[in-house]
């Protein structure tokens, strides 16, 4: 069975990125509005920061729609997860000068990674695989353009 290839870019995506195919964009492509997207509840302690960070930034930078409150919850989530892991890896590394508590021992005396090294591994990867489909890494950053640039005046300035 012959390979697709990678999983199709969403128009809005093409129309912010550009299009170096050239093909016709679909027209019947729904189009959330751009709205900025509440908070969800569960998210507490770093995962919130992260969202008031991340949120007021990405809808600034014209990536973050009304519906894209899942995905970036989700990143958020993943976000705080992998900070807490690391921080109870830095609390237990200062009893164990040695192995940074990276390894521990069961109770009959055999040794093992530390549970929270793969629990920090795995929010990791979903952080970063998130990330990427908000454009918030460096690579996806080289094939995404915003709306507006850091530079741009605001229209509304000349008004007031």
């Amino acid at each position: 069975m012959a390979s697709r290839g990678g999983k199709p870019k969403p128009t809005h995506l093409k129309v912010v990125t550009g299009n170096p195919g050239r093909r016709p964009l679909p027209e019947n492509e729904p189009k959330p509005r751009k709205a900025m997207p509440k908070a969800p509840a569960h998210l507490n302690g770093p995962a919130r920061e992260e969202w008031d960070d991340m949120a007021t930034e990405l809808y600034e930078c014209g990536l973050l729609t009304s519906i894209d409150r899942g995905a970036l919850a989700a990143y958020c989530q993943a976000y705080g997860r992998w900070v807490q892991a690391e921080e109870a890896l830095a609390r237990m590394a200062e009893r164990d000068p040695i192995m940074k508590s990276l390894i521990t021992k069961s109770a009959n005396g055999n040794i093992y990674q530390n549970p929270l090294v793969g629990i920090a591994n795995k929010a990791m990867a979903d952080m970063v695989r998130f990330a990427a489909e908000f454009g918030m890494t460096p690579s996806a950053r080289t094939r995404t353009r915003s709306e507006r640039t850091q530079d741009d005046e605001d229209p509304a300035d000349k008004y007031f």
